[in-house]
């Protein structure tokens, strides 16, 4: 144990205090301040005072002048209450804490409780209690009356619920009740005159013509034989779940009678608790009462003159617990808001919890009355000297006096209507208000006291937008004295509510850039900087010089994860200013890969590292930013940006892409990547070229086919659009490069040479595109595996012939193909070809013939053996007739009849053949028509004798009844049946030939087959002449005729 001194000063005494000190506890032992000034003399050195000062017998009220944090800890031996040294030590007196005005009275004069209208002795009666709430202040009197005011303190109404006096009451705030404890008449000697009773305030009751009183909803006797009667000390009512009540009354003899329940339905429950044990010879009275609910628990405290208790009511039975053993003689126990219990005693206010005391501020003067509103502590002291009283608010917190005023002697405080009321002994009453937040601050800042207007704001709770206007004035006061680095402080503070564009003008007009530098860092360490404060930033940097700074803020290892400014800015700002390593490092961590890139190649040039960097990405972020600079690898490093891009498009090709086409169509398409080689066809076509190659069935197959066969059939791999000057890399019109490097070419030797070798070039490409054309379009496809009409496009362009006969017969555009050959005059190929495609027999047009023919015929020259050939073919498929081949190879004047002679020869005899055979049918005919029309005649004009003997059916002997058919066939009637017109043996015959002239009458009326007939037959009239032979056309209706004539009208095929 070692010990402690401190001086002590106040009113320009100086005591020097040495005091025992308790090692190994956080606690030191108590007592009251007065036996810590007795203690004190015998070890303490008094500085003995000036004459000036006031005697040794006033030592003992200067404790009063400090704050002290008490807390306890138990021993076996009991409580040990020791004191905090270092709330001790911080305590200041309070006449050194500041006094300001935040309350003020409401009305311009002291507010008198009125006395009671209707009844003129309540003047000169005593107020006995008082309560406040739901709007209301409520006053009971010594003679049983009851009085309510209203807001202001106007008088509402008064009641009398008791007969002699109104000993407590108080107004419920749930519901609308009123509990009284009074003194009615007594019945008996032997019960008590003492009950409590609960009024509805609803509910009024009118009983005379001048008096109003609310309805009883019951009563209660306080004092029975369990419960033996004993002056009430205290009383406090607690509001459980409605209707339920828990009244705690405290009497003389240090019991606590507690009522629990329904009052209005008389179903409660009584229990005793016991403060001072009935074994010590003197019993304390109840001074002060005080509920404290936590949730689900529900604890008592008890204060008397020489012990603080607590019990715990959710303990069955309750549990009663010591908290000090020093109370208080009067009536000043108050709660706080944080139901903390305060005791008032002479030399301090003391606050208590459940573990025990908690702090204590000392101050000179008898407690009177304690309250607690709103965070402040409300104390009516009588000076012991002069018996004034003050009535002070305290801002403990703080530490100022919010409020000090003299008073009269004040009976009773209440808290109504958001003001404090003070009722005095003579009934008179003083309401006191706070004033606004604003008020206050404006009091505040006249007198520049602006810490303690930012440590009100801040224990008041004002929204942060108040702090933040209290710290900007303060900021503005000091930057006003040129105090640049606190004001810089405080505005720091006011980060997130005010306009960070309001400090920056200040201290730039200041040129303080060190201070600004410190508000941009905060400004973005809060994550509330814009573009415009990180190029502020960077640029008080780089002004500076600061390297180690902007390493800091750019590099720090506490901003991982997001970072806390614009990236795009600060990447920007040290471009412009050649720091490129701290661009990079922050492109690089937020993951702004395009930045990273765009400084490598278009700042520093390097190539190797880019490509490096653009292998490290994720195959989308790679494919992304190859996209937008591949351009510039593919000028500098065009083989290695190759490799990236077949990586990044075939990545497990070898292995995946053969079988998985799903898990090829999740890469990248190489079609994405055409646009960075515009000016690098050579390298598109490897590029291209290498990707078919590794992959067999990419879903991009159409457009990478369309744009090989692009490179491969241009006649020169060079776009217009591409065309560069090499020195200064401007473009050229297309049209004026070809024609100046054609001249060039024809000028001299080595032009000559470089012709050479891109004709060799020319003919390599072509030999490829030729290749993929017949390779994407495989015999069994319907479709190739490109754009079938760009292809023929191209081949027309570039005048690939042989490309383009190649698709002519894949489409079978067979007119097309020897359209080709005829533009080419190529007449060995002509025929060579109409013999491959105009052959019928293996799906040819045989009409290819025809189109050859008509071309030897417009020729204009001698094609004399080329027409025999094709004379031949004609006449072998008999595409022609003869005066059709006539009147083509006439047109020709260098032909003579000798090339068609045999021809004619042979087909007029042919026709003669024809003609003969066509003249005995038609003989035939007629004989037969001729023998019908006989056989017609004679039915109609001859009988018919029937002369058969057996039934057709049966082959029995025909027997009547008999039927006989024209036919000259006879049947049993029973052997017909029901039919009986028409004869069995000839109807299926007949009605086969009414079937088929049905069907020819039908087709009549098909137009579209009978001119599909004309069109395939060799011998159009013929057809239309089989139509006539057959009856259909003559006997159709004049529609169908007049329809039939019109098509064949529009039809484009001859007969």
């Amino acid at each position: 144990m070692d010990t402690w001194s401190n001086n002590i000063v106040t009113r320009g005494t100086t005591i020097h205090v040495s005091m025992p000190r308790v090692t190994g506890s956080p606690y030191h032992r108590r007592s009251s301040l007065y036996q810590l000034i007795t203690s004190c003399r015998s070890t303490a050195r008094l500085t003995p005072p000036p004459p000036s000062l006031p005697p040794p017998e006033r030592v003992s009220q200067l404790p009063s002048l400090f704050a002290i944090d008490h807390s306890h800890s138990r021993t076996e031996k009991g409580t040990v209450i020791q004191r905090r040294r270092e709330h001790f030590g911080e305590a200041g007196s309070m006449y050194q804490w500041r006094k300001f005005e935040f309350f003020e009275e409401k009305y311009a004069a002291k507010c008198v409780v009125p006395d009671g209208e209707e009844d003129d002795d309540l003047a000169t009666k005593k107020i006995t209690c008082c309560s406040s709430g739901r709007g209301k202040v409520v006053t009971g009197f010594d003679d049983g009356n009851v009085c309510l005011f209203d807001r202001g303190l106007k008088f509402n109404y008064a009641f009398k619920p008791h007969a002699s006096s109104v000993l407590f009451l108080q107004q419920l705030k749930q519901r609308n009740f009123l509990v009284t404890i009074g003194e009615d008449e007594q019945l008996s000697p032997q019960q008590s005159p003492l009950c409590l009773k609960v009024f509805d305030l609803d509910k009024m009751q009118p009983e005379s013509s001048s008096m109003t009183s609310p309805d009883c909803v019951g009563i209660l006797r306080i004092f029975t034989n369990q419960f033996p009667e004993a002056q009430i000390t205290s009383f406090l009512v607690l509001e459980e779940v409605p209707p339920i009540l828990l009244i705690a009354i405290g009497l003389d003899n240090g019991s606590i009678y507690c009522i629990k329940g329904d009052i209005a339905r008389e179903r409660i429950s009584r229990f005793k608790l016991q403060v001072e044990s009935y074994s010590d010879k003197t019993l304390s009275s109840i001074n002060g009462l005080g509920f404290r609910v936590d949730g689900r628990s529900l604890q008592l405290f008890a204060v008397t003159p020489s012990s603080v208790s607590l019990f715990s009511l959710h303990d069955q039975p309750p549990r009663r617990q010591t908290l000090d053993q020093i109370g208080c003689d009067g009536h000043s126990v108050a709660m706080s808001d944080r139901s903390e219990l305060m005791i008032g005693r002479p030399e301090a206010v003391y606050f208590y919890e459940v573990d025990g005391r908690g702090p204590c501020w000392a101050f000179e003067g008898e407690k009177k009355l304690l309250g607690w509103f709103r965070g402040y502590l409300l104390c009516v002291i009588a000076d012991q000297r002069t018996r004034k009283h003050t009535f002070n608010i305290y801002d403990l917190k703080n530490r100022l006096i919010a409020h000090s005023a003299s008073v009269k002697e004040v009976s009773h405080m209440l808290y109504e209507w958001g003001n404090i009321i003070l009722i005095m002994s003579d009934k008179s009453a003083l309401c006191i208000g706070e004033k606004d937040m604003e008020s206050k601050l404006d009091m505040l800042f006249k007198k520049n006291l602006y810490t303690v207007a930012i440590n009100l704001v801040q224990t008041q709770q004002a929204d942060a937008a108040a702090t933040a206007e209290v710290l900007r004035k303060y900021g503005d006061h000091l930057y006003s004295k040129q105090d640049y680095d606190e004001a810089m402080a405080q505005y720091i503070h006011t980060i997130g509510h005010l306009e960070p564009s309001y400090v920056i003008q200040k201290f730039l007009d200041a040129q303080r850039i060190y201070n600004l530098t410190n508000y941009l860092e905060k400004l973005h360490e809060k994550g509330l900087a814009s573009k415009d404060h990180t190029t502020l930033l960077l640029n008080c940097y780089t002004k500076l010089k600061d390297v180690e700074k902007l390493n800091l803020f750019i590099k720090s290892d506490d901003s991982v994860g997001e970072l806390k400014f614009d990236v795009e800015t600060a990447i920007r700002v040290c471009r412009a200013a050649n720091y490129h390593e701290h661009a990079m490092y922050v492109a690089k961590k937020a993951g702004r890969h395009e930045w990273y890139l765009k400084i490598l190649l278009e700042d520093l040039d390097r190539y190797e590292e880019a490509l490096e960097y653009i292998s490290s990405l994720e195959a989308s972020q790679a494919g992304m930013t190859i996209k937008e600079y591949g351009k510039i690898l593919i000028e500098h490093k065009p083989v290695e940006t190759i490799e990236i891009l077949i990586r990044l498009c075939t990545e497990d090709g070898d292995k995946r892409g053969d079988s998985n086409g799903l898990y090829v169509s999740m890469l990248p398409s190489p079609v994405d990547f055409l646009s960075i080689f515009i000016h690098h066809p050579q390298s598109l076509m490897e590029f291209l070229e290498k990707y078919t190659n590794k992959v067999k069935d990419s879903p991009a197959q159409v457009e990478i086919h369309n744009t090989l066969l692009e490179l491969y059939i241009a006649n020169e791999l060079n776009f217009p659009s591409m065309s560069q000057v090499n020195g200064g890399g401007d473009y050229l019109n297309g049209a004026s490069a070809k024609a100046a490097t054609l001249n060039a070419e024809s000028n001299g030797t080595t032009a000559g040479k470089k012709g050479s070798k891109e004709e060799k070039d020319r003919l390599v490409r072509r030999e490829k595109g030729l290749r993929l054309l017949k390779s994407a379009w495989p015999a069994e496809a319907e479709h190739p595996l490109y754009d079938v009409d760009l292809a023929i496009i191209l081949c027309e362009m570039n005048a690939f012939k042989d490309g383009l006969l190649y698709l002519y017969e894949k489409m079978k555009l067979y007119k097309e193909v020897i359209a080709c050959y005829m533009q080419a005059h190529d007449h060995e190929g002509l025929i060579a070809c109409c013999k491959k495609l105009g052959d019928s027999v293996k799906g040819g047009d045989p009409t290819l013939w025809a189109d050859l023919l008509k071309y030897f015929g417009e020729l204009g020259e001698d094609c004399s053996k080329e027409v025999k050939e094709v004379l031949t073919y004609i006449e072998r498929d008999d595409i022609l007739p003869p005066i059709i081949v006539l009147q083509t190879l006439s047109r020709n004047p260098c032909l003579t009849l000798s090339v068609i002679k045999d021809y004619i020869a042979r087909k007029l005899e042919q026709e003669s053949k024809m003609i003969e055979e066509d003249r005995q049918a038609i003989e035939k005919y007629q004989e037969d028509t001729l023998a019908m029309r006989k056989e017609i005649q004679d039915l109609r004009t001859n009988a018919r004798i029937f002369q058969l003997s057996k039934c057709t059916t049966c082959t029995f002997t025909l027997d009547l009844p008999a039927v006989h058919f024209m036919c000259m066939h006879s049947f049993h009637l029973r052997c017909l049946g029901d039919n009986e017109k028409e004869c069995p043996e000839c109807a299926p015959e007949y009605r086969s030939v009414l079937e088929m002239k049905r069907n020819l009458e039908q087709n009549s009326k098909d137009q579209d087959r009978f001119f599909h007939q004309i069109k395939n037959s060799k011998d159009g009239f013929s057809v239309i002449a089989e139509y006539f032979g057959k009856g259909i056309i003559s006997k159709t209706s004049n529609g169908s005729t007049s329809d039939l004539r019109a098509a064949a009208s529009s039809s484009n095929s001859g007969f």
